[in-house]
């Protein structure tokens, strides 16, 4: 239940973060020598596209169903990395939003939580 919530609220602040990416290309500013530099409308349509894909996998943890749970595990772990490279346009959210992508791993991982 705990991991299902998270998932949802996850993925909702990464639907909003999207959506301020695509709507407002000059929030989010980055140093000049960023290596995985990307424009941010593309981040944005990234972080939309990812957040609605956990939400809806947050919504089928719901069920207790095991496909569910690994689905939702993998949805986490690319939560994380992309969040990891969006540290240098807004650190503060993405670390808190690694943070919580690593709880739900954790929580998923539990030994017979997943049957």
């Amino acid at each position: 239940m705990f991991a299902a919530v998270m998932m949802v609220l996850i993925g909702s602040f990464e639907v909003i973060a999207g959506l301020t990416a695509i709507f407002d290309d000059e929030f989010f500013v980055v140093g000049a020598n960023y290596t995985f530099e990307l424009d941010t409308t593309a981040w944005g349509w990234i972080h939309l596209l990812l957040g609605a894909l956990v939400v809806l996998a947050g919504a089928a943890l719901f069920s207790g169903a095991a496909w569910a749970g690994i689905v939702a595990l993998v949805l986490a772990v690319l939560a994380a990395i992309a969040n990891f490279f969006f540290i240098p346009y807004y650190p503060f959210w993405a670390i808190l939003e690694i943070a919580l992508a690593c709880w739900v791993i954790w929580a998923l991982t539990r030994p017979g939580v997943l049957r």
